[in-house]
């Protein structure tokens, strides 16, 4: 078995091969003079794992072009950032289903898709191979232990993410909660945990992804002005678009953090361990067989 990326996730395709033991293979990435994109991956082997998160239209190409090279191997699909991922229904005539369209299309030549933390998992069935999602919630507890907060207090955006909040918490037992929205008036929105007091306490804010920040940065904010000491923001999948790092800090977040599904600065852990146990997983029930 052998690894390889597109080059929005070399990184993560590197991190990934080491955790399985195994090469990465070198990819080379051109353009040709009207914009289309051309690569040549090699050696390859037998069984291959292709890894590259969706975040933009190159990037989707890359994943189309690598999995037609490895054609007539066996292919596993590392999805690591499925962009296109939240239109998941038609809301107006004429709209596509963004998210079917991706799957189908990434579908072709592979034999599973391993996603990580994806929008919904009810988008897993659009693949037309069996597909299944793993979570990094371990790892974003294993980095807030090594923060050494104090009596801290792990809080989601919104009900919606308050499973994944949950899973992220349970890692150091720590509290947990989820932002509310208050209507003071016409105008005035007072953002506060349902139940838990954020008063003197570090505040971690998590959810899957943070995309523009604004909902985070406006919570922060007032968390800050309830008498929270600190507040930090966590991710799995850091898009950060329009300048969301810069609002979050400037809303008074001392650290926003993400992990390597989009390879950032600010990437502080890896989803490569929880990739390549999922990809172990797999190999040994085959051999089972």
């Amino acid at each position: 078995m052998k690894v390889v990326g597109t080059e929005s996730s070399q990184v993560l395709a590197g991190r990934i091969a080491d955790a399985l033991n195994t090469d990465v293979v070198e990819v080379k990435f051109s353009k040709f003079p009207d914009g289309e994109l051309y690569l040549r991956a090699g050696p390859l082997s037998d069984q291959m794992v292709i890894v590259g998160s969706v975040v933009d239209s190159d990037s989707l190409i890359q994943l189309l072009l690598l999995t037609d090279a490895c054609d007539g191997r066996s292919c596993r699909l590392v999805l690591p950032y499925m962009g296109y991922a939240r239109q998941d229904k038609r809301f107006r005539d004429g709209e596509p289903i963004s998210a079917r369209a991706i799957a189908v299309a990434l579908s072709r030549g592979i034999e599973e898709c391993i996603t990580v933390n994806i929008h919904d998992r009810k988008i897993l069935p659009f693949f037309s191979v069996p597909a299944r999602d793993v979570s990094v919630a371990d790892r974003i507890g294993d980095y807030i232990k090594e923060m050494h907060l104090q009596n801290p207090l792990v809080l989601a955006p919104d009900d919606g993410a308050t499973v994944f909040a949950r899973a992220v918490a349970g890692a150091g037992d720590w509290d947990c909660d989820h932002l509310d929205k208050t209507r003071i008036s016409g105008e005035d929105v007072q953002i506060s945990p349902r139940t838990l007091d954020a008063r003197d306490r570090s505040v971690v804010i998590v959810d899957d992804i943070i995309s523009t920040g604004g909902t985070i940065a406006t919570a922060a904010s007032m968390l800050v002005k309830q008498g929270a000491s600190e507040v930090y923001a966590a991710c799995v999948h850091g898009v950060l678009s329009g300048g969301a790092y810069a609002r979050l800090k400037s809303a008074g977040i001392r650290e926003v953090v993400c992990s390597d599904t989009i390879e950032r600065g600010c990437s502080r852990y890896s989803a490569a361990e929880s990739i390549a146990t999922a990809l172990k997983e797999k190999t040994l029930k085959t051999r089972k067989r």
